[in-house]
């Protein structure tokens, strides 16, 4: 498994996210073939990476409400 440097990864809060600060998930759009995904209260915590498109079907899932509330 490849090392990815996150340093200069721009960040952005999911439009799904709590807007008091809780539950708090972040991604970003910066390398290609992967979605990497961090909790924006540890951002300097541990980052899951998601190959593209599995990430892409996680989020069509989200906005049809497949995965429940």
């Amino acid at each position: 498994m490849r090392s990815l440097d996150l340093t200069m990864a721009a960040w952005r809060k999911s439009s799904y996210s709590n807007q008091d600060g809780g539950e708090c998930v972040e991604v970003s759009d910066d390398f290609t073939p992967v979605v990497p995904v961090r909790d924006s209260k540890t951002a300097h915590g541990p980052v899951l990476t998601f190959a593209a498109e599995n990430w892409a079907s996680f989020v069509t899932a989200v906005k049809r409400g497949e995965l429940g509330a």
